[in-house]
């Protein structure tokens, strides 16, 4: 009898250890997914974006184009600092409020955009969104903050505008430009390039780059972390947005997108307003996200530069030699903004018909 029991003991013993540890896994499935989560999510949107100097514009760039600095409120009381560009002219069609896209800054990015609008009759409006360049934020806090701040940017323009408001925005700024118009009915036109229908689409896509099918446990947390921190923002979208607004609206994506793939944003509008006149949809094969707005020859000047950039880092022996300071001063000496940054003058003119037409209902 009393050998039996002595058999008994390690096995008791096996079985507790192996209870501890499935709780213990238990534990980690039920944790890690969240930490993981809130560990990328973290990464991406609690921390501020500062455009990089080398490959901004600067006002001086385009001759003639003046901007007047504002500053208004947003949600939490953060300053957001904006410039209305406007030209000399006898007559002002309309103001066209910009949001620029994610992880470059702010709308500095685009400012050629808005020497063109400019020039054909409009002021634009561009701000640097909650957490980039000029405006204040510890942080961008999430993609949601960008509708959030676009609301905001439409609440003060009405206070001093007159003028019909027309919405551009790229990535980021073409989430937010279609999520806003069903609270704004002012709007009277709508342009998105490469933008997403929703928060969580794209958090979703990127995430499904990173990490494929093993994103699934990740999305429940960042959608609840989400609906925490933005309420009724986290769930606005585009193709919800967009029918509830008599708003003609122009999306423009190109099929090889890599930052904000075609089938979450461009192919989902299609298929839900493809019928609906409203509606203007250019769509590119081989344009990507950043260079979308480029003409052929800005793409090609990027290629030839992008080849002697790559001669020119073998010189000095490899990327572990290059320091900051280094490639700020070689892109300085080397990259020609206007070449590199040429405006595509058909799909531009397409823009500004479409606008004119906004303005004239």
């Amino acid at each position: 009898m009393e050998k039996s029991k002595k058999m008994k003991k390690p096995l008791k013993i096996t079985l507790i250890v192996i209870s501890v540890i499935l709780v213990l896994l238990i534990i980690a499935a039920l944790v890690l997914p969240k930490t993981i989560a809130m560990s990328v999510y973290n990464e991406y949107f609690g921390i501020r974006y500062t455009s990089y100097e080398p490959t901004t514009w600067e006002l001086s760039d385009f001759e003639g184009l003046s901007a007047e600095k504002h500053r208004f409120y947003s949600d939490k009381g953060q300053v957001i600092t904006a410039y209305l560009y406007s030209r000399e002219r006898t007559r002002t069609k309309g103001i066209i409020v910009m949001a620029h896209g994610f992880g470059g800054g702010g709308h500095r990015s685009y400012m050629d955009v808005a020497d063109y609008f400019t020039k054909n009759g409009y002021l634009v409006f561009a701000y640097d969104a909650t957490g980039n360049d000029e405006s204040e934020g510890d942080a961008v806090g999430g993609l949601p903050q960008g509708v959030i701040d676009l609301g905001y940017a439409l609440d003060y323009i009405d206070d001093f505008s007159g003028y019909p408001i027309l919405l551009w925005g790229h990535s980021w700024g073409g989430y937010s430009v279609c999520s806003v118009p069903a609270v704004y009915p002012e709007v009277k036109g709508i342009i998105s390039v490469s933008g997403f229908n929703q928060s969580l689409d794209m958090l979703e896509a990127e995430g499904r780059n990173i990490a494929g099918d093993a994103i699934d446990f990740v999305i429940p947390y960042l959608r609840k972390h989400e609906e925490k921190t933005f309420n009724e923002y986290a769930y606005m979208s585009g193709l919800q947005s967009l029918t509830l607004t008599d708003a003609p609206v122009m999306i423009v994506h190109s099929a090889d997108d890599k930052v904000v793939p075609i089938e979450i944003s461009y192919d989902r509008y299609y298929e839900k307003f493809k019928d609906d006149e409203r509606f203007t949809f250019i769509r590119y094969e081989d344009r990507g996200h950043n260079l979308i707005l480029c003409s052929d020859d800005a793409i090609a000047y990027r290629e030839e530069y992008n080849k002697k950039g790559d001669e020119w880092l073998q010189s000095i022996g490899g990327s572990e030699n290059l320091t900051p300071e280094m490639r700020a001063e070689y892109i300085e000496t080397n990259f020609d903004m206007h070449k590199g940054n040429e405006l595509d003058s058909e799909l531009m003119e397409e823009m500004l018909e479409f606008y004119d037409e906004c303005v004239k209902k």
